[in-house]
């Protein structure tokens, strides 16, 4: 049995951590600045985003003698998903990797269409919009594309594109994730 060798009367306190994408400064309880780098910190924007359920996880990272968070992911709860379904409509969802200009990452569409719709305009759909994030992702940074997630700004240009294959109730992106980052 492996024994964990802890610290005793150290001082903790509380250090402030910088998020850019987001106006609120976050409290971190530990020792030292050292111990909090690398940790990750989950921030629920569902109050800011007026509902919609949205977690952004940070990994802390030291700028000098600051501490800021870099955002590493983009979660859109499930339950916010279910409250958006109606009885009688599909839905279409996709996971595929993507090249940004700094890297690599995970996304995954969610579509909900108004009606049932086949299966052949369900894969048009996935097939469109798989087309355009590949094509948008790949000209824009790391921290540009958290922010036009957050404001919605995607999402809405590619309800927009999709909208001549098949209206739709709700067109979100589920999960953005970075996988590499080289910067």
């Amino acid at each position: 049995m492996a024994e964990i060798k802890v610290k005793k009367n150290v001082k903790r306190s509380f250090f402030e951590v910088s998020a850019p994408l987001t106006s609120t400064k976050i409290s971190l309880y530990a020792a030292s600045k050292d111990e909090l780098v690398n940790k990750i910190v989950r921030l629920d924007l569902t109050r800011h985003l007026r509902g919609k359920s949205l977690e952004l996880a940070f990994r802390i990272l030291k700028k000098g003698e600051e501490l800021e968070g870099e955002p590493i992911s983009l979660i859109l709860a499930g339950s916010f998903i279910r409250r958006m379904m109606r009885k009688g409509a599909d839905y279409v969802e996709d996971s595929f990797v993507v090249d940004l200009k700094e890297g690599k990452a995970i996304v995954k569409p969610f579509l909900i269409a108004r009606n049932k719709v086949s299966r052949g305009i369900r894969s048009s759909l996935r097939e469109t919009a798989k087309k355009y994030l590949t094509d948008y992702l790949k000209t824009r940074d790391v921290r540009e594309l958290f922010s036009e997630i957050i404001s919605n700004k995607i999402q809405k240009d590619l309800s927009l594109k999709l909208k001549k294959v098949y209206p739709l109730a709700l067109c979100e992106i589920r999960v953005f994730e970075l996988i590499e980052n080289k910067k």
